[in-house]
């Protein structure tokens, strides 16, 4: 029958569960929600004890891909009858097929006495599926409620295909995305990678020269300066291959015993070593033994270290550290000009970059994935909070068990 044909002689209550199933067919977002939901209008019209859909997976072969019991057979459903063969029937037969069967002893369990009404599901013409009405211990189908049960199958159909309608936009939309995103990380890996490939071919060929010649401070400034932009280029290149590896699952950590206050002096000393004009002050009240890997947890704090630097040049770094019984808490606080409460979310996603920051501030929107994929390897977690003209703080937590601290330290006495 056609999908918006309204089944005659309907009773006012049922042309009121008709109307209710077209607005949650409608509105639906969710199959089985909107399924929940049919349900719950229909059994006031229409008497059966479950339903059952099903959907083709190879070929004629039906699989059910949602059943529920209202009535009769909830003590016993899961080994309860489903009517997979009257689904099959009415898929195969492309019509409305009704199996009547009463077993031995059907006269003292009504779970003997089955009533199975299968209709087949379409969609344009296509065959999508069969839908199956159970009952259990009576009454026999009527021919209204046979018209009334494929009218709620025809909806049923409409659903899918507005399922399938929204999952078609939705991986159109995430293709689009991805699209979008692989073209502006095209663009943005080439621009940063060109630029100190530019430094280094254009210092290059001038030292290469031969009608000019440099006198030694010249010659020696050229060269810092490509030695400088070979190492901006090796750190470009070894953040896309970290990234990647992050993504795949294949970067393994080494994890080991670390002194946290060491290891935060460490970091500190290389970034202001590196970082002319960086300002680092650390204020830890831990000495705590941490298993991590040393190289990476560094990584981290070499990352953020250099976003303070690109986004809040001129400002000091402030480096706490604390621990209570079950974590360590790090905090990173710089004093720029923070982040806009829109973009804070999104910081830590793959290739994202803040819009409107400076043209020379240069990134590919990879070290703060980074640094939270490498926090999560470790079991624990990094997170953001920032405002614009206040400054952003980052804090990370790491596992620590003071159990563990005393168990490691009294092995280094041994060892001593």
């Amino acid at each position: 029958m056609a999908e918006d044909t309204i089944p005659i002689g309907l009773q006012p209550k049922e042309l009121e569960a008709v109307y209710a199933i077209s607005r949650a067919v409608a509105r639906s977002v969710n199959v089985e929600e909107a399924l929940n939901e049919i349900i719950q209008i229909i059994r006031g019209v229409l008497i059966f004890d479950n339903m059952t859909m099903f959907i083709p997976r190879e070929g004629d072969l039906l699989e059910p891909t949602y059943a529920r019991v209202i009535g009769r057979g909830r003590s016993a459903e899961a080994d309860l009858v489903w009517g997979e063969s009257t689904a099959h029937e009415a898929f195969i037969t492309q019509s409305t097929y009704i199996h009547h069967e009463k077993l031995a002893g059907w006269e003292k369990d009504r779970l003997c006495w089955r009533d199975f009404l299968g209709i087949p599901l379409y969609s344009k013409e296509e065959r999508i599926g069969a839908l199956v009405f159970g009952r259990f211990g009576g009454p026999p189908y009527t021919p209204d409620h046979i018209h009334l049960a494929e009218f709620i199958a025809a909806h049923i159909a409409q659903l899918l295909e507005h399922q399938k309608l929204v999952d078609r936009i939705a991986t159109l939309e995430a293709e689009r995305r991805l699209q979008r995103l692989q073209d502006n990380f095209i663009a943005t890996v080439s621009h940063e990678l060109n630029t100190p490939l530019g430094f280094i071919k254009g210092y290059a060929t001038t030292l290469l020269r031969e009608d000019i010649t440099w006198d030694e401070a010249t010659r020696r400034e050229f060269l810092t300066i490509i030695d400088e932009e070979s190492d901006r280029l090796r750190e470009l290149i070894d953040n896309l291959l970290d990234s990647s590896r992050l993504q795949a699952g294949t970067m393994r950590m080494q994890p080991q015993p670390v002194r946290l206050n060491r290891l935060l002096r460490e970091i500190t000393l290389r970034a202001t070593t590196r970082h002319h004009g960086l300002s680092v002050v650390i204020n830890s009240e831990s000495d705590a033994l941490i298993r991590v890997d040393p190289v990476r947890l560094a990584q981290v704090f070499d990352n953020l270290l250099s976003n303070a630097v690109k986004y809040a040049p001129g400002s000091p770094v402030l480096l706490y550290a604390e621990t209570d019984a079950d974590k360590v808490h790090i905090r990173l606080q710089d004093q720029g000009p923070g982040i806009a409460p829109e973009y804070v979310s999104h910081i830590f996603e793959r290739f994202y970059r803040v819009p409107n920051t400076s043209p020379n501030t240069h990134g590919t929107g990879l070290g703060l994935y980074i640094c939270y994929e490498i926090i999560s390897a470790h079991g624990g977690e990094i997170t953001v909070e920032s405002e614009p003209g206040q400054g952003t703080t980052f804090h990370i937590y790491l596992p620590y068990s003071q159990e563990d601290q005393q168990n490691r330290s009294a092995t280094q006495e041994i060892n001593l």
